[in-house]
């Protein structure tokens, strides 16, 4: 049979490795999650950033719609009534003014 009597002046030695283990342990999982935590707000950073961008693109569409709404749905009109002039090839052209005639 086995002797345990040969493992008690290895105890020390044994429970000195774990400790040293066990620290070593916990110092990876500090500078994994601190290397998380530099990405997580590197991150945050960036998106922060872009959405400060996209809502200042979204406050400048707003602010063209609102203040030129009626406007802009009459230059679409417009926009359309031309094209209707161009694709039939007739009509009074833009440029000539009521009265003159072309030679």
């Amino acid at each position: 049979m086995f002797d345990w009597a040969y493992l008690i002046p290895l105890a020390p030695f044994l429970i000195g490795g774990l400790a040293i283990w066990t620290r070593h342990q916990h110092k990876m999982a500090e500078m994994q999650l601190s290397a998380t935590a530099e990405s997580t707000a590197e991150k945050a950073a960036q998106y922060a950033s872009r959405v400060g961008d996209l809502e200042e693109r979204v406050r400048v569409l707003e602010r063209i719609v609102t203040d030129s709404g009626y406007n802009v749905a009459t230059q679409i009109e417009a926009l359309r009534d031309q094209r209707s002039v161009e694709a039939t090839d007739s009509g009074t052209p833009l440029d000539m003014k009521q009265g003159e005639h072309r030679s």
